[in-house]
């Protein structure tokens, strides 16, 4: 069945959505063999903190590989603040950060070279601020470790610290609480509070349930 943004909500945590948006798609689908997932799924990104919400299996992180670029729809635009992906794919990418937490390409990089690799991906990103945040996750015994010797929790981190110093436009976040201690949860949560009200940047979060106490743009409701 296809996937739809959910319908618009009276929820009092959602701030009204402000005129611009920053990452529209159009009319996307992806099929997989045997399932349909997206079929003419049309959404906009606005500045602030987005919630894609739902059930396991739902897409959610599928959804952000094709916002990301990463993962090529069969059909569809996207377009971020006049740039249309498949007119100018590196110059949309350099405006969208996503690191899959899942990812084992970085195994035998450590944390601080992984961050002083980026910027030749992402133009604005910021390496002070991504060591900073890394201390600030508890990361500081391990930045010059190899990545493969640290935790699932801990590389988690890693890509948190990166991604909220990437500067990009528009940021995406696959579960960020996941194997995360109490601790870093609330940090991470700050930055979302913190980023909820930013005029010009988003944060796509995918999770099950709304971050506590942050207020949010818009909801893209993900079902069967």
């Amino acid at each position: 069945m296809a996937l739809k943004p959910e319908a618009p909500t009276k929820d009092p945590t959602i701030k009204p959505q402000p005129p611009t948006i920053l990452l529209q798609a159009d009319r996307l689908c992806l099929h997989f063999p045997q399932h349909e997932l997206f079929s003419q799924l049309s959404l906009g990104i606005p500045p602030g903190v987005t919630l894609v919400r739902g059930d396991e299996g739902c897409g959610k992180t599928t959804l952000l590989r094709v916002l990301a670029g990463e993962l090529p729809a069969q059909s569809g635009e996207l377009q971020l603040n006049g740039l249309h992906l498949k007119a100018s794919p590196d110059a949309y990418q350099q405006q969208v950060f996503w690191a899959n937490p899942r990812s084992e390409a970085w195994e035998q990089t450590s944390p601080a070279d992984y961050f002083l690799s980026l910027p030749r991906r992402y133009p604005s990103f910021d390496t002070r601020r991504a060591t900073e945040l890394a201390n600030g996750l508890g990361l500081t015994p391990h930045l010059h470790k190899p990545m493969y010797m640290l935790s699932t929790g801990s590389k988690r981190k890693v890509w948190l610290a990166a991604a909220f110093a990437s500067g990009a436009t528009v940021t995406l976040l696959d579960d960020p609480f996941a194997a995360l201690d109490k601790a870093s949860i609330g940090f991470v949560l700050a930055l979302l509070r913190e980023g909820s009200q930013h005029p010009t940047r988003a944060w796509v979060v995918a999770g099950y349930e709304a971050p506590v106490d942050v207020l949010l743009a818009e909801v893209i409701e993900l079902g069967a």
